[in-house]
């Protein structure tokens, strides 16, 4: 992994009511640089919207902390699944998401790149991102924080690191 995020493009749904019809949406690529160029970003990723711990701890940890988040420079949070743009939009709205971002990496290359795809097939998901949070400034990672762990099939999902918590404390004290 280099100190730079991997340059990607994240294929996104936005509302458009210029598009007529039933469907108000339209497909909008959004680059790493759209995201990252010239802000205080911290990204945390999960195997999974819908999934026990990222809907009852991850997400909601740092939707709860965005102010103190942003208190210590944050510009935006986002928060990087490989699941698709429908399946983060619905997710978002069944967790309330107001301030935290969702970020489909659908294909999985944001993850890829990072070094940070796992195969979960032991509990039939295929490919996923490994949970981790980062602080990236203007592009650069500033710091990681990657649960321990066998990455691979691992029997368990461990969140121990990527936390809220952990990233507020790191961002206090740097």
């Amino acid at each position: 992994m280099s100190n730079s995020v991997p340059q990607v493009n994240f294929m996104t749904r936005v509302r458009d009511e210029s598009t007529g019809g039933d469907n108000p949406f339209r497909w909008q690529p959004l680059s790493s640089n759209d995201i990252f160029a010239g802000k205080k970003i911290v990204l945390f990723a999960l195997p999974g919207a819908f999934t026990p711990t990222c809907s009852t701890s991850h997400l909601p940890g740092y939707e709860a902390n965005f102010q103190a988040l942003q208190d210590q420079g944050v510009d935006e949070v986002w928060c990087l699944s490989v699941n698709d743009a429908f399946v983060m939009y619905q997710w978002g709205l069944s967790q309330k998401a107001e301030n935290v971002r969702l970020l489909p990496d659908g294909s999985g290359d944001f993850s890829r790149l990072m070094g940070m795809l796992v195969k979960k097939d032991n509990v039939g998901f295929g490919l996923r991102s490994w949970r981790y949070s980062m602080f990236v400034e203007d592009g650069v990672i500033s710091k990681i924080f990657s649960e321990d762990g066998i990455m691979d099939d691992a029997p368990a999902d461990p969140f121990e690191v990527s936390d809220a918590d952990t990233m507020l404390n790191w961002l206090k004290n740097r």
